[in-house]
């Protein structure tokens, strides 16, 4: 992985946190893209601290313009970026006759539309290269569904379906597109939601077969694996991460 160059959005927290500094630790170069600046740049300070080679930029995912300005810099500064990682994502919680125009067009926004701008910002790069990885990071909330998270999981579910498509439109350039839907992890999202009471954690701890919440770093070893060169064979893939709760 030493000459490989990872973007990763949301990368500032949570989940991307654990992906940004589980790809430096196997050697690729990581640009960690977050809406929070400061985040983005002390997770990357804190990978080279440890011995990698890492950028934070302050990125929205919704905006187009940002985002193809930031996968510049990426390319000055570390190199043409050839592994994507979309984790990028909020949640608005509610009841579906409650949610406002204004939530849910930001839900397809931040989690649908920002995996699209990032994907098709990186992947003429891939193409060029001959070889790309893309990791899309969606949610086990797209097998049953989740009360009170419609944008959210319609969004989620959105993202599973364009993982398909690019894996199907750029596998003969060796680029290869999977998604990772998380099952109960431990992330200040999945926090917020047991606060406003719809998700009882205990209840689904109990339901989950290996007894135990996720963490962030079970997410992050699986996206190291979809990226490597072993799992070239893989591609249009949905990998369960949810200690067997959805199999």
């Amino acid at each position: 992985m030493s000459t490989r160059v990872a973007v990763v959005t949301g990368g500032g927290s949570g989940i991307g946190e654990a992906i940004s500094r589980r790809l430096a630790a196997d050697g690729a170069l990581v640009a960690v893209l977050d809406r929070d600046g400061d985040a983005a740049t002390a997770a990357a300070a804190s990978i080279e601290e440890d011995g990698g080679k890492s950028v934070g930029l302050a990125v929205d995912v919704t905006d187009r313009a940002a985002v193809d300005a930031a996968l510049g810099e990426v390319g000055a500064r570390l190199g043409r970026p050839t592994i994507l990682v979309n984790n990028a994502g909020v949640s608005v919680v509610g009841p579906f006759l409650e949610v406002t125009l204004e939530t849910w067009n930001r839900m397809l926004a931040v989690n649908l539309t920002g995996t699209f701008h990032c994907c098709q910002a990186a992947l003429p790069g891939m193409v060029e290269e001959g070889w790309g990885r893309i990791v899309n990071i969606s949610s086990s909330s797209i097998h049953s569904g989740s009360a009170g998270m419609s944008g959210y999981v319609a969004a989620k579910s959105g993202v599973v379906g364009l993982t398909k498509v690019l894996a199907l439109e750029f596998s003969r350039y060796g680029v290869t597109v999977n998604t990772i839907p998380p099952g109960f992890i431990d992330t200040p999202m999945l926090r917020q939601t047991v606060e406003q009471g719809y998700v009882d954690l205990a209840a689904q701890t109990a339901k989950t077969p290996v007894g135990r919440v996720g963490r962030p770093e079970d997410i992050a070893a699986a996206t190291a694996f979809l990226v490597s060169e072993e799992a070239g064979y893989i591609t249009g893939q949905i990998l369960g991460v949810n200690g067997g709760r959805n199999t």
